[in-house]
């Protein structure tokens, strides 16, 4: 005790790194390092002036002692930075175990000690002994030489860390002299008598305990056995000066609580006066159900509402804001002095307070294990103590009670271990949910009532200092082990990380503080009143007669009339605004923490007992009592921040921000989680770089940037959890389940076994069997509507987490600002485009369009229910992401009518949409067999292409569906895609017509000439016939696609937008009729085309493409007609078939069709076009006038006949190939060429209905349908005589005279037995199929249609063998529609009525 309690003089220490620090070593100014700007300055502005040697101001008693408790808040600053510096130690060597002599691998690379472990380490376990008794050359001469020769550069990275234990050493001795001063000089120590010096006693002396057991966890022995060995080895063997003090310092603290008792045992009767004085304090804080009962934490009495200023008690409830620092006062008091432990009320108190708590924190998160230590430093003096009460030292009265409190207190310090790991966590979380429900309460009454939330501020401080001791609590005591005291096996404590309480203490704190925050004036000004009032209290106090007869000192009483002046100066509140009011009272509180120094001294003449002898006869509040409110109120003026901070600030919690993160991300999307939690959560981290300490100035940057990511990483959970909840509705489970609808196959299914069923049991309101489909009314059940409540909760907390995030305000992190409106905004935008891009894909192939449109109407009735509660048009973002994935070039060029090439890039998904549809249905990449179905308007495949059979994507349904998804940019995007394809095919037409250009005109020529055998010897020779065919009948797939695409795009902008579509169709029938056509027409003509409004779509599309590359440029194209002729002669014919029910071929050949008349008519108007622009440039080159040259158009109508001269050769001498090639042996190929012909013939608006009939008999064609239509089962049979069947009635039947007696349109509809489906009527050409679709009033196209053929004179019927000669002549044609009608009307009453449909 001796030893360790020397006080060693400064000595010179010239020859030290640290000499200069060692000279100022009894100064407050040799701590200027460790204070903080304000306090350092105000320290060397007090040690310029008039200074002893023992460092106090040379003035007046009162000024002695206000500069000694100015000292002690001076020293517990100095322990702040102390402890920040050995944390910093701690961290560079990777948290050594130096008790232990652990030492990772880090830490010889941290660059502190010298990477020889062997020396450094045996050093460390040989301490006090000097190195020169340890041999170390036997041990490892290299490594010895090795720090000979470093020796210089590793003392340097030693010297601040030798420094940093000078300090240490030098904080001890100033420190316990101060502690000793105060100790032994003031009168009393009571918490109600004396609270301010007191709190400021005790936490000198609680940070004087904890830097020395802080010590402990630094490598102390190694730094000053390695550093005097690097010392000597540089200074000719001499010891460093501080060497022996050093030694003696660090083994008198070696355990450090063996020195601290033995320091602190002068102490120890005043530390045991101090706990017994707050054990009431801390009893009542302890026992829940006395503060709920009580209403200690509520502004109105439980049992008497109508008492609103919580009269009852209000300094206890005011006192319990100090509780957290009492409990920390009993666990470090007891520990360092045992021997109060002895003390009849003491072992109560301890129970108390060691039943719920397992580690002490040290600083931030550093802590020791509270029971381990009091088993092996209290228990032993315990037991002394017990030893020598029973040897009979004392009366045996005194014994017996010694002996018999001993045992308890043994018995207390063994047992209450045990306690505490089954009950701490159990405690715990009951005053957690006492605090949760009386915080909300005093939210509720605060936010109705804001009047009473100024007298009751210190209420509101208490209720935030116990909350905030519950969060940290919580947090420090996650994750730790503690060994039981029998058993040497690590228990870990049962801390439940998925506790909701904490969410919602945090959230209650944070209400508070912003409530607080929000009524800061009018605390203020309750403030301001009480002190105005107190003024007139003191000085009536002053002038009592008691205080009169005491005749105060001139000092003092000077002190108390500063006092009473600095309240009377304060300035009025009525009629003036609070907030404006600016007042610093810091003045006030220094004067009166000066009268208390002096009347709490012993040595002074007048101490507090005789100033409250001299008030008490007044009946009212003593005068200190009255100084000592006012102080407290006083910080309610202009310190009010920092009471908060103090009391209401979650700091700390930086130090566990990962237990943070968890706890977080296990509660709050929990099923007691609250959205409205997440402010808080997120606005802990404002305060954490506050944690940083400004000796360490890297501390700044790092705790800064924790801080940010802390909040991102919350900010990514939340975002997370709204995106689970929106991802839960947009699920089958979700709304999913309320659009449900049965297939009609499933339905039938349903009603068949409904039927078998009488009546369903009320145990089992499902089917048994038949598909497992419900019967109605089981959502009704109870085991069944638990997805129905999921629902409405997974509903509820999505809209309350988009409102709580909408109205958070933005949180500020140093100079990072996260607005959580913006991030939510993000996150449903994001979220809904990788559901758009996932959604697109199956498991097996691409999702269908009209499927993938009712999941975004699923995805965008969620977003419009979020929308409701957020200040967003988040439905604008989503058009924005519908128009990135339809179109992702630039948004200027989205104006542009003509794009450029290189910004022809598109969205990631329609280029996924349009990909597929051009590999799988266009070019049939997979060969799934895809055929065009003329009749049905759709693609179909032989086998599934991907998950879905063709037909079930590519019918008008689906193609709306696309359109209405992708708007018109995806039109645009697959409408390019297949007229580059096409421009392709086109291409290579145009390569064999070039390469076969010769042999094709020897074949013209033959063909005019009548030579057969010349024909097919030319026709032979054409190289790779079967491939262009095969080319041409892939563009006709294209050309019919795209009819579809347009149809589609059409249909939705009638429904989308009936105006512009209207307008598009009446503009496309009054376009003037010009060769060429002026930029604008063309353009017009282009838009009417993607819109299924124009008349011809295939022609203007080609023609569009050759426009584009260039083709139809040479006399070459003029042969056209003779190298599709040829294709009569190809051996495609002989693997071919007509089917009756799709209206074309087996194997696509009738989109050749499509694709002759499509590229001659195109390639005709592309070449007179052409014609014209050589012209205009020959005549501007002779200086003819524009004017002359506009007169000059030529008509459509000259092109439309040039392309009926080029048809007509095509089908003449096709029919003549056809006709040629036929024989007895081999007549499947005829039938299929003369369908082909027919439906060409059909379907072309530039050829006469009757061409073919002038080459192939009619008898031929006719009775080649009645064959394919007899034989189907779909032809209703005759029922009537056999004389009125087809094939006798109409024998001889002209079609020129059906014509003429059959009503124009009759042949528009059938009867209903023989309806729509009539093979016959469906079945031969793509026009037949789709006549009701023609003869509807009310389609655009049949009216376009129409009203051109009337401006052309050339209306047609449409039936299959309709070659009435009147029908392209006659001047009185009008016909709305093609009809194969009219050459089977000789008689109305025969087997098949055709009775006229308008």
């Amino acid at each position: 005790m001796a030893n360790s309690r020397q006080y060693y003089p400064s000595q010179d220490e010239s020859a030290s790194p640290t000499s200069v620090r060692s000279r100022e070593w009894e100064g407050p100014s040799r701590w200027t390092e460790y204070l903080g700007p304000e306090m350092a300055s105000s320290v060397s502005s007090r040690s310029s002036k008039h200074t002893t040697s023992d460092g106090h101001v040379q003035s007046s008693a009162a000024s002695t002692k206000a500069l000694n408790i100015q000292w002690v808040v001076q020293m517990i600053e100095v322990a702040e930075g102390l402890m920040a510096k050995m944390y910093r130690l701690n961290q560079i060597l990777e948290y050594p175990d130096p008790v232990g002599h652990v030492f990772s691998e880090a830490f010889w690379k941290a660059g502190v000690f010298p990477n020889h472990p062997r020396i450094c380490t045996l050093l460390s376990k040989k301490f006090p002994e000097n190195f020169t008794k340890s041999q170390l050359e036997r041990i490892d001469k290299f490594s010895l030489d090795s720090l000979q020769d470093g020796a210089e550069l590793h003392l340097q990275s030693l010297e601040p860390w030798i420094q940093l234990l000078l300090d240490l050493m030098a904080f001890r001795e100033q420190a316990l002299r101060l502690i000793l001063d105060l100790s032994s000089t003031v009168i009393t120590l009571l918490p109600h008598q004396n609270s301010l010096i007191l709190h400021a006693f005790m936490d000198l002396f609680c940070a004087f305990v904890r830097v020395n057991l802080f010590a402990e966890k630094i490598p102390r022995k190694m730094l000053l056995q390695v550093y005097n060995l690097l010392h000597s080895l540089s200074r000719n063997d001499r010891d460093c000066d501080f060497y022996h003090r050093l030694v003696q310092f660090i083994d008198s603290y070696d355990p450090p609580l063996k020195g601290l008792q033995e320091d602190l045992n002068f102490v120890s009767p005043r530390i045991g006066e101090v706990l017994e004085a707050v054990g009431p304090s801390i009893f009542l804080s302890a026992d829940t159900r006395k503060l709920r009962n009580e209403g200690f934490l509520s502004p109105y009495h439980p049992r008497f509402p109508d008492i609103l200023t919580n009269s009852a008690h209000p300094m206890r409830a005011q006192d319990l804001a100090n509780v957290t620092s009492y409990r920390e006062w009993v666990l470090l008091g007891y520990l360092v002095c045992p021997d109060e432990l002895l003390r009849v009320t003491s072992i109560d108190i301890a129970l108390v307070v060691l039943k719920e708590n397992l580690v002490v924190t040290l600083f931030r998160d550093e802590y020791i294990m509270l029971h381990e230590d009091y088993q092996l430093y209290v228990l032993p003096r315990v037991l002394e103590s017990k030893k020598m009460a029973k040897s009979g030292r004392t009366k045996q009265k005194e014994a017996d009670l010694e002996y018999s409190v001993a045992k308890q207190v043994e018995k207390m310090i063994s047992e209450v271990h045990d306690q505490a790991l089954q009950l701490c966590d159990t405690i715990h979380r009951e005053r957690r949910i006492l605090l949760k429900q009386e915080i909300g309460r005093m939210v509720l009454f605060f936010t109705d009532q804001p009047s009473l939330l100024a007298p009751n501020i210190q209420m509101v401080f208490s209720a935030l200092a116990l909350a905030q001791s519950e969060v940290l609590w919580y947090f420090q005591h996650a994750g730790i082990a503690s060994s039981r005291s029998k058993a040497a096996r690590v228990i870990p404590v049962d801390i439940d990380p998925n506790d909701p309480t904490i969410g919602f203490l945090l959230d209650g704190m944070d209400r508070l503080c912003c409530l607080v925050r929000k009524y800061i004036a009018a605390a203020r000004g309750y403030a301001l009143s009480y002190l105005s009032s107190s003024a007139g209290r003191i000085r009536y106090l002053m002038g009592t007669p008691g205080i009169v007869a005491l005749d105060l000192d001139p000092t003092l009483k000077g002190l108390f009339q500063r006092i009473v002046q600095h309240l009377e100066t304060i300035p009025k509140t009525q009629g003036e605004n609070v907030s404006a009011i600016t007042c610093d009272l810091s003045e006030f509180r220094k004067d009166w923490l000066s009268i208390l120094m002096i009347v709490t001294s012993s040595r002074s003449s007048i101490n507090i007992r005789h100033l409250e002898k001299a008030t008490v006869s007044t009946g009212k509040e003593g005068l200190l009592s009255e100084g000592n409110a006012a102080y407290n109120w006083s910080r309610c003026v202009d310190e009010i921040e920092s009471q908060l901070s103090k009391h209401g600030s979650l700091k700390k919690l930086y130090f566990y921000h990962q237990h943070l993160t968890t706890v977080f991300r296990n509660t709050m999307f929990g099923p007691e989680g609250r959205p409205q939690h997440c402010c808080a959560w997120l606005s802990v981290a404002s305060s954490f770089p506050e944690c940083a300490s400004l000796i360490i100035p890297e501390e700044v940057t790092k705790f800064g940037r924790d801080a940010v990511l802390y909040v991102e990483s919350l900010i990514e959970s939340i975002m997370g959890g709204l995106e689970g909840l929106i991802n839960i509705l947009d699920s089958e489970g979700g709304f999913g389940a309320l659009e449900s609808q049965l297939l009609p196959e499933q339905a039938a299914a349903y009603l068949n076994n409904a039927s078998r069923i009488s009546a369903p049991s009320m145990k089992s309101p499902r089917v048994v069997g038949g598909g497992g489909f419900t019967l109605p009314g089981h959502e009704s059940y109870p085991e069944n509507n638990k997805s129905i409540k999921m629902l409405e909760a997974a509903i509820q907390r999505l809209t309350n987490l988009c409102s709580i995030l909408n109205d958070m305000e933005p949180i500020c992190v140093i100079n990072h600002v996260f607005v959580l409106r913006e991030y939510m905004r993000e996150c449903i935008l994001a979220n809904f485009k990788r559901r758009f891009v996932t959604a697109l894909q199956t498991d097996n192939d691409l999702q269908r369009p009209s499927v993938l449109e009712s999941l975004i109407r699923r995805h965008m009735s969620i977003v419009h229910l979020a929308e409701q509660h957020v200040s967003m048009d988040l439905t604008q973002g989503i058009r924005e992401i519908l128009l990135t994935e339809a179109f992702s070039g630039p948004v200027s060029s989205l104006h542009l009518f003509e794009k450029p090439a290189e910004q022809q890039n598109t969205g990631s998904a329609v280029e996924v949409v349009c990909n597929w549809y051009m590999d799988n249905i266009i070019k049939d990449v997979s060969g799934a067999g895809i055929l065009f179905a003329p009749r049905h308007k759709y693609f179909k495949s032989a086998r599934p292409v991907g998950g879905y059979f063709a037909e079930s994507v590519t019918d008008l349904k689906e193609l709306q569906a696309f359109v209405r998804i992708f708007g018109g940019y995806g039109v645009d995007r697959l409408d390019r895609m297949m007229k580059v394809h096409t421009a392709a095919l086109v291409n290579c037409i145009e390569t064999s017509l070039r390469s076969n250009r010769e042999l094709i005109e020897a074949a013209a020529a033959s063909m005019h000439s009548g030579d057969r055998g010349e024909r097919d010897a030319s026709i032979r020779q054409i190289v790779d016939l079967d491939t262009v065919i095969g080319f041409c009948i892939e563009a006709g797939e294209a050309l019919a696609f795209d009819e579809l695409l347009a149809e589609a795009s059409g249909a939705v902008l009638e429904d989308n937008a009936a105006l512009i579509h209207s307008m598009i169709s009446g503009i496309v029938e009054h376009i003037p009729e010009e060769v060429p056509e002026k930029k604008e027409i063309r353009r017009i003509r282009g838009v009417a085309n993607g819109n299924g409004v124009s008349v011809d779509h295939d022609s203007e599309w080609v023609r569009l493409i050759l426009e584009e590359v260039g083709g139809a440029n040479d006399n070459s194209w003029s042969l056209l007609p003779y190298f599709f002729a040829s294709f009569m002669s190809s051996n495609a014919w002989n693997t071919t078939g007509f089917n009756i029910e799709t209206g074309g071929f087996s194997n696509n050949i009738h989109c050749l069709a499509r694709c002759i008349s499509a590229v001659i008519a195109g390639s005709e108007y592309v070449r007179l076009q052409r014609e014209y622009q050589q012209q205009h440039q020959s005549l501007s080159n002779g200086h003819q006038s524009s004017e002359n040259l506009d007169s000059e158009f030529q008509p459509r109508v000259t092109a439309e006949a040039s392309i009926k001269s080029s048809m007509l050769l095509f089908v003449k001498f096709a029919a003549s190939i056809v006709l040629d090639s036929w024989n007895e042996a081999n007549r499947s190929h005829l039938v299929a060429k003369l369908i082909f012909l027919d439906q060409l013939c059909e379907s072309s608006p530039f050829l006469p209905r009757s061409s073919l009939e002038s080459h192939v008999p009619y008898t031929i064609l006719r009775s080649i349908y009645t064959q394919y239509y007899s034989n189907t089962p779909s032809t209703p049979l005759a029922t009537a005589s056999p004389h009125h069947s087809p094939s006798v009635s109409l024998i001889h039947a002209s079609p020129s005279m059906k014509n003429a007696t059959t009503p124009r349109g009759s042949g528009s509809g059938s009867s209903t037995a023989a309806g729509a489906d009539s093979g016959y009527f469906k079945g031969s050409s793509s026009s037949v199929y789709s006549q009701e679709h023609y003869n509807e009033p009310e389609t655009g196209t049949s009216r376009n249609n129409e009203n051109k053929s009337k401006q052309r004179g050339s209306s047609r019927r449409s039936g299959p063998l309709d070659y009435s000669t009147s029908h392209k002549g006659g001047s009185g044609s009008n016909s709305t529609g093609p009809s194969p009608l009219p050459r089977f009307a000789v008689s109305r009453s025969g087997p098949i009525s055709y009775k006229q449909h308008n």
